[in-house]
C-alpha cells in the first residue's frame, strides 16, 4: 500500500536554500566598503575582501547544493526564515569590525551589526572619526538595507520567492497591524517600495551635498536618515557641521522616514487624498505639533536656550529624530530638564508610522489604544452600548484590537525585563532602563553613561547581547521572534 510522505514541521532545506541567496547578496554589499577602501588606500580592503568572499562562498554552497524536496513554505517557515535571517546578516556583518585596523571584541562587533540593521543606531565605538571609510560606509549601509527590510530587498530580487512563501515574509518583516500589497505581485510591490526609498535617498545625497557636507558625509547621513537609523561619521553627530541648512534637510526626510511608504507611493501615483485623509498621518503631524509646543515650554522654563535656533530648530529636529526613532542629536538634550526628557520617553514609545523605516509601537497602535478605551469608558456608564474602534473610516475587528493591546502588554513587559537584567548587571538603574527602552523601540539614543558624548561600550557584554535581543525583537515587532520561542510553534 503507497503511504504518502509526511512533510517535516520545518522546511530547512528550503530555509537554508533561501539564507544562501541572501548571503550572496550581502556579500555584493560588502564590495562597497571594499571599493571605499581601495579609493582612500586604506588598509581595511582586505577585512571586506575576505569577509565577502567567505559570506559569498558560504550563500554559494547553501543556495546550490542544497535540494528541498518541496519549495512552498509554512507560515512557521515565514517566521523563522525571517529572524534567522537578520541574525545570520549581524553574524557576517560584524567580521569586518573585529579585523579592521581598530578592531573590537565580538560582544561589540556583534552589537554594532545588529544595531546597523535593526536601524537603531545605538554604537559602541568611542572615537568614529579614526575610523576608515569603508567602516563608516558599511555601518551607513547595514542601515540603508535594514531600513525597508533585509526580506523585503529579497523578494525584489528574486521573484521566484513571490510563489514560496513571498508574503509569509512580507507581514513576518514589514512593520504594521496589516499589510496593503501595491501590486497583484509581492514581488512588484516590494519594488515599487524600494524604487520609492531609492529615490529618496538620491534626493537626500543630492540636497546634504549641495551644503557643508562633502559627498561621502552626505551619503552616510542620507543612508542613515532616509533608514531612520542615525549612525553618523562624527563624535558629534549632527552638531559637528554647525549647519542650520543640514538640520532642516534632515528634519525634512527623517519625517519622510517616519510615514507609510505605502501611503507615500499611493500619493505619488496620483491619490492626492490618501495622505490628507489618512488617521495615523494626520495624528503624526498633530503630535509633532504638539510635542514642539511642549518642549519650548520645557526649554524655555528651564532656561537652557541662547539663541532662536534652540528655541525652533533644535526641538523640532530633536522630535522628529525622536519620535522616527533615527536617533540624530543637534545638541544634549539631557540639558533641556526633566520635561524634554519625559517627553522623550513618549515619543520613543510609539514611534512614527507603521510601514515606515521607524521604530517604535508605531501611531497606529497608539490610535487602536486610545479610540478602544474611550469606548471601554463610555460602556461603564451606558453597558449596553454597542461601539467599534474605527481607523481610517474602517471599522477594525475585536481580534485586531486584541492583538494590539497584546503587543503593547508585551512590549512594557520585555523593556521591564531588559531593564532589570541590565540592573542586575551592575548599570545604573537610570541607564538600565533608559537602553532598554532605546533599544527595544530601535531608537539608539542613551542617558547617562550612554547619552551624550558617551557610548554603549561602557555596558557589561552580558548587556550588549541582551540589547542585541531587544533590538531585533523590536524591528521585527516582537511576536516574529518571541514565536520561536513558544513550544506550540516546534509541534505539530
Amino acid at each position: 500500500m503507497y503511504h504518502k510522505k509526511k512533510r517535516s514541521l520545518i522546511n530547512l532545506p528550503m530555509l537554508l536554500r533561501v539564507s544562501g541567496w541572501l548571503m550572496m547578496i550581502e556579500s555584493l554589499f560588502m564590495l562597497i566598503p571594499m571599493g571605499t577602501c581601495l579609493y582612500f588606500r586604506e588598509s581595511d580592503w582586505l577585512p571586506f575582501a575576505l569577509t565577502a568572499a567567505g559570506t559569498g562562498a558560504t550563500g554559494f554552497v547553501l543556495s546550490r547544493h542544497i535540494r528541498p524536496s518541496h519549495y512552498s513554505m509554512s507560515k512557521r517557515d515565514g517566521f523563522l526564515l525571517t529572524a534567522m535571517v537578520w541574525v545570520v546578516f549581524s553574524i557576517f556583518g560584524m567580521l569586518p569590525f573585529m579585523f579592521c585596523k581598530m578592531p573590537i571584541s565580538l560582544s561589540d562587533a556583534f552589537f554594532e551589526a545588529m544595531s546597523g540593521f535593526t536601524t537603531t543606531g545605538a554604537s559602541v565605538l568611542l572615537d568614529v572619526t579614526h575610523m576608515s571609510h569603508g567602516i563608516h560606509i558599511w555601518r551607513a549601509t547595514m542601515q540603508w538595507l535594514g531600513g525597508m527590510g533585509i526580506i523585503l530587498f529579497t523578494l525584489a530580487v528574486i521573484p521566484m520567492l513571490n510563489s514560496s512563501g513571498g508574503m509569509l515574509m512580507f507581514n513576518a518583516e514589514v512593520t504594521g497591524i496589516t499589510h496593503d500589497k501595491l501590486r497583484p505581485r509581492i514581488s512588484q510591490t516590494a519594488k515599487a517600495l524600494w524604487m520609492l526609498y531609492f529615490a529618496f535617498t538620491i534626493m537626500l545625497v543630492a540636497l546634504l551635498w549641495s551644503g557643508p557636507m562633502n559627498f561621502f558625509d552626505s551619503v552616510c547621513h542620507a543612508f542613515g536618515a532616509i533608514s531612520t537609523g542615525g549612525y553618523s561619521t562624527r563624535n558629534e553627530g549632527i552638531a559637528a557641521f554647525n549647519s542650520i541648512y543640514v538640520k532642516v534637510v534632515l528634519t525634512i526626510f527623517m519625517f519622510v522616514g517616519g510615514v507609510n511608504f505605502s501611503l507615500i507611493y499611493r500619493s505619488l501615483r496620483g491619490e492626492f487624498g490618501a495622505l490628507r485623509r489618512n488617521d495615523v498621518f494626520r495624528t503624526y503631524v498633530g503630535l509633532i505639533a504638539v510635542m514642539y509646543i511642549l518642549f519650548v515650554i520645557g526649554i524655555t522654563t528651564q532656561g537652557t536656550y541662547e539663541g532662536w535656533e534652540d528655541l525652533t530648530i533644535d526641538p523640532l529636529f530633536q522630535i522628529v529624530s525622536t519620535m522616527t526613532s533615527t536617533g540624530f542629536t543637534p545638541s544634549n538634550f539631557e540639558q533641556w530638564g526633566p520635561l524634554v526628557l519625559a517627553l522623550v520617553f513618549m515619543l520613543m514609545l510609539f514611534g512614527a508610522c507603521a510601514g515606515s523605516t521607524s521604530g517604535g509601537a508605531k501611531i497606529d497602535r497608539l490610535l487602536f489604544l486610545v479610540k478602544n478605551c474611550r469606548n471601554e469608558l463610555y460602556r461603564c456608564i451606558y453597558p449596553h452600548a454597542i461601539m467599534s474602534v474605527r481607523v481610517n473610516g474602517k471599522v477594525v475587528s475585536n481580534d485586531i484590537v486584541g492583538k494590539v493591546i497584546a503587543f503593547l502588554c508585551i512590549y512594557m513587559l520585555l523593556i521591564s525585563i531588559g531593564g532589570t537584567a541590565m540592573a542586575a548587571m551592575g548599570v545604573p538603574i537610570i541607564d538600565a532602563f533608559f537602553s532598554a527602552f532605546s533599544c527595544m523601540s530601535n531608537t539608539g539614543l542613551g542617558a547617562g553613561i550612554t547619552g551624550y558624548g558617551g557610548s554603549y561600550e561602557m555596558l557589561p557584554d552580558a548587556a550588549k547581547w541582551l540589547l542585541s535581543f531587544l533590538m531585533l525583537t523590536g524591528r521585527l515587532e516582537i511576536f516574529t521572534v518571541l514565536l520561536l520561542f513558544a513550544p506550540s510553534f516546534w509541534r505539530k
